[in-house]
């Protein structure tokens, strides 16, 4: 898909995992990617939990940006904003710039609440009800889950996301939970679905690839089919190879390249309420959100 961004530096930022694999994914993503994409030099960096980090993946997109325009678009591949997305990244970015005062650093928006999400999440919907041998969606609850954040917006996006998959479908009941930091959890909303005559539970993980967390989410279904002999629930699969991840992550980085002239730079985040309040604390970068849910904390 040729245009205006011809020959320009992307910076693919990814979350991390503990579960090497689940790097391994977005490295697997990424050079999909970049087949699509021949025309853009599409660096990877992840936020935690790997080898190249945010420090080292800026360095790198400036050193072949200042060759090549002497601009990076900085695109997260992240589904909700939160701490890593409204904070971290921008503090990194900040000091990108002022290590190469001659590149112009763009940050995209994260993937965020969108058509091409919805799409997704009806094709994983299908998928499961043929895994449940197409019940009756009046009689089947449907479950998003996802990470849970401290941060009210970033859990709204997939409440959101909930309410339109709702609007596109027949069925009754389309609930959204948490694996953590935030509530309802996975095992609340099962057992109110349970008490409500619910028959059969599709569970959709709001996720774009694997990790600690996708483990967890598999071995707590297994429980909760022991528990609840009388339904039959089955959980779908994480959508980060899906087509409409990539168009939607071309739509970002299109979008910011575009704006970048008219808005001098500025990100998505630069000087909003949430940064400003967060400034007056340290955030600490050894967060264990895949590990330890009691901590009340901003993820991404």
């Amino acid at each position: 898909m040729n245009g205006p961004f011809d020959g320009g530096t992307v910076l693919l930022v990814g979350h991390g995992s503990r579960n090497p694999e689940g790097n391994r994914e977005i490295e697997r993503f990424a050079a999909r990617w970049r087949e699509q994409n021949p025309h853009w030099h599409i660096e990877t960096c992840f936020i935690e939990f790997a080898d190249v980090l945010l420090d080292t993946g800026l360095d790198r997109a400036a050193r072949h940006a200042a060759a090549h325009g002497g601009r990076v678009v900085v695109a997260p591949l992240i589904l909700n904003a939160a701490g890593h997305v409204k904070m971290e990244i921008p503090q990194f970015i900040e000091q990108a710039r002022a290590r190469h005062p001659g590149i112009e650093f763009v940050y995209a928006r994260h993937l965020g609440a969108d058509e091409a999400i919805l799409t997704v999440l009806r094709r994983n919907l299908r998928k499961v009800m043929q895994q449940l041998d197409m019940p009756d969606p009046k009689t089947t609850g449907v479950i998003l889950l996802g990470r849970g954040s401290s941060d009210r917006a970033a859990n709204g996006e997939l409440a959101k996301m909930a309410r339109w998959l709702y609007e596109e479908s027949d069925h009754e009941l389309v609930e959204p939970a948490f694996t953590g930091i935030t509530w309802p959890r996975l095992e609340q909303v099962v057992q109110r679905q349970a008490k409500l005559g619910i028959s059969q539970i599709a569970v959709l993980p709001y996720y774009l690839f694997t990790g600690t967390l996708i483990e967890r989410i598999g071995r707590q279904v297994a429980r909760l089919q022991k528990q609840y002999p009388q339904l039959a629930i089955a959980c779908g699969s994480y959508f980060g190879f899906e087509p409409e991840i990539r168009q939607l992550l071309d739509k970002r980085v299109l979008q910011a390249a575009a704006g970048a002239a008219g808005q001098d730079g500025v990100m998505e985040c630069d000087g909003c309420g949430y940064r400003a309040q967060a400034e007056h604390h340290h955030h600490h970068h050894h967060h264990e959100h895949e590990t330890d849910e009691s901590r009340i904390e901003v993820t991404a």
